[in-house]
C-alpha cells in the first residue's frame, strides 16, 4: 500500500512536465538543493525563494533540502545518475573535481554584472578553475577565538584585537599562562583538523601545495606550514595548556567545558556564535577575539559556501538570474545574518548590522579583508588526501603519537602518491 501511496506522488509530481523541467504550460522549474541548517537560515533561504516565485510566475524555483553531511559523496552520485539539482549549494574546496569532472556549467557571462562586480577578485578565486567560474562564493566563515571573557579580564592578560592581534608564540604563552589546578588555557576541537590547519597556517606564511609550471601540484611541508601544527601539539603535550581530550572532539562538543570553566578559549568557526547565543548559562560573559597571526598577518584560509548551476541544466540562464536575485546585498545580509557569517558581496559587508560589537560581528566583519582562498581549493583529488592521508596524519601528530619528521613524510609522500593519480 505505502508503494502504490509513493508512486501515486511520483506521478503527481512529474505530471505536466517535460525532462526539460518546463511545464505544458510553458513555465520552467528549477531544482534548488540548500544545504542551509539552521532555523534562521533555512527561513531566510525559504522565504527568498518564495519571494522570487512571487515575482516570477513563468520561473518556478522548487527549494530541495540537502545537508552538509557526506555532499561530496552524495552530489557526486546524482551527477554521474543524471538526478543533479539545477543549482547546487556546495563549498569551494569541494567543487575542483566537479568543476574539471565536468559536472558543473561555467558561468562566466551568465551572472548579472551588478553580482560579479560586487564580490572581491580573492573571493571569485575559490571558485575558478582554470578559465571557468564554476560558482558563486556568497558567505565566508573566519576561524576565531571564542573565549571567557571574565577569565580573561581577571588575569590581566593582553586582550588581543584586530589591529594588535596575538603573535602564535604569544598565544602559546597566554594559553599557559591561564593553564592549571586542571583547567586549560585552550581547547582544541580537531576531530577533522585539516581545514583549521590549512586556513590558520596562512597565517604564518604556510602554503603546502605547490603548483609547478606544467600545472601540476605537490605538497611540500615546510617551516611556515610547521608554525601551527607545531604551536597546537607544544600547547598539548608541553605545556599541558590544551586539553588533550577535545582532540577528537567537534566544536560543540566543546561548548559544555568552555561554559564550565575549563578552557579559557576554544578556535571555532565564527557561526558558532549561535550556539553560544542559545547555549550559554544566563551571566557567562564571552567576547570574540580574532586568531593568532604570524608572518602572514592576520590571513586565513576560507573555503566560502557557494551556488552553482548543474552542467545538465537545460535553462542556465533563468537558474543565473536567480542566483542574482538571490544575492542582492540586501539579500545576502539576510543569509549571512541567518547563518552567522559574512556576506562576501562588499556593500553587503557594509551593512551596519555586521559592525556592531554585540556578539562579536564587529570583531568578525574587520576580518573579512584578510580572508583568502582555502588553500586545498584548486587541488584535484583533495578530499581523498584529506580524508586518507592528512586527517589520520594530524590526528596521530596532535596526539603524539608520531613526531614532525614521520608527519612530513606521510604528508608529502603518501599525499604526492595520492595527488597524482588525479593529475595524469
Amino acid at each position: 500500500m505505502r508503494a502504490r501511496l509513493l508512486a501515486v506522488v511520483l506521478l503527481l509530481l512529474l505530471a505536466g512536465c517535460s525532462p526539460d523541467g518546463t511545464r505544458d504550460d510553458g513555465r520552467i522549474t528549477l531544482r534548488f538543493q540548500s544545504l542551509a541548517w539552521q532555523r534562521e537560515s533555512v527561513e531566510a533561504t525559504r522565504d527568498l525563494v518564495a519571494e522570487w516565485n512571487a515575482s516570477h510566475p513563468d520561473v518556478r524555483v522548487e527549494y530541495v533540502q540537502g545537508s552538509w553531511d557526506s555532499v561530496h559523496d552524495q552530489l557526486l552520485t546524482a551527477f554521474e545518475g543524471g538526478e543533479a539539482p539545477d543549482i547546487v549549494h556546495d563549498a569551494a574546496d569541494d567543487l575542483a573535481d566537479f568543476a574539471y569532472g565536468g559536472y558543473l556549467a561555467d558561468l562566466t557571462g551568465l551572472l548579472p554584472a551588478a553580482l560579479t562586480e560586487d564580490i572581491p577578485a580573492r573571493s571569485w578565486r575559490t571558485t575558478t578553475f582554470g578559465d571557468g567560474v564554476y560558482g558563486v562564493p556568497f558567505l565566508q566563515e573566519p576561524r576565531v577565538l571564542i573565549a571567557n571573557a571574565t577569565w580573561l579580564r581577571e588575569s590581566g592578560v593582553r586582550v588581543p584585537t584586530p589591529r594588535k592581534p596575538w603573535s602564535w608564540g604569544e598565544f602559546r604563552m597566554i594559553t599557559d599562562r591561564l593553564s592549571g589546578d586542571g583547567r586549560y588555557g585552550v581547547a582544541w576541537p580537531l576531530k577533522e583538523p585539516v581545514s583549521a590547519t590549512l586556513n590558520l597556517s596562512l597565517s604564518a606564511g604556510g602554503q603546502l601545495f605547490h603548483r609547478g609550471a606544467d600545472g601540476k601540484v605537490t605538497v611540500r611541508f615546510e617551516a611556515a606550514d610547521q608554525v601551527v601544527p607545531r604551536t597546537i601539539r607544544d600547547q598539548v603535550g608541553t605545556d599541558r595548556s590544551a586539553s588533550p581530550t577535545t582532540l577528537g572532539s567537534g566544536g560543540s562538543d566543546t561548548l559544555p567545558g568552555l561554559f564550565a570553566g575549563r578552557y579559557a578559549m576554544v578556535p571555532l568557526g565564527f557561526s558558532y556564535r549561535q550556539q553560544i547565543v542559545q547555549q550559554a548559562p544566563e551571566g557567562f560573559d564571552w567576547q570574540v577575539l580574532p586568531a593568532p597571526a604570524g608572518a602572514g598577518g592576520l590571513a586565513q584560509g576560507v573555503s566560502p559556501q557557494t551556488l552553482s548551476v548543474a552542467a545538465d541544466c537545460p535553462h542556465k540562464k533563468e537558474a543565473a538570474a536567480f542566483l542574482g536575485f538571490l544575492l542582492r546585498p540586501q539579500n545576502m545580509v539576510r543569509l549571512a545574518l541567518g547563518d552567522w557569517m559574512l556576506p562576501t558581496g562588499t556593500r553587503a559587508l557594509k551593512d551596519p548590522a555586521l559592525h556592531t560589537a554585540r556578539h562579536g560581528w564587529a570583531t568578525g566583519t574587520a576580518l573579512a579583508a584578510h580572508l583568502r582562498p582555502a588553500p586545498a581549493r584548486a587541488v584535484r583529488g583533495y578530499p581523498e588526501w584529506k580524508d586518507k592521508v592528512a586527517t589520520p596524519a594530524l590526528q596521530e601528530y596532535y596526539s603524539g603519537a608520531i613526531g614532525r619528521t614521520t608527519l612530513r613524510e606521510r604528508l608529502e609522500e603518501d599525499g604526492n602518491l595520492v595527488l597524482a593519480r588525479y593529475q595524469r
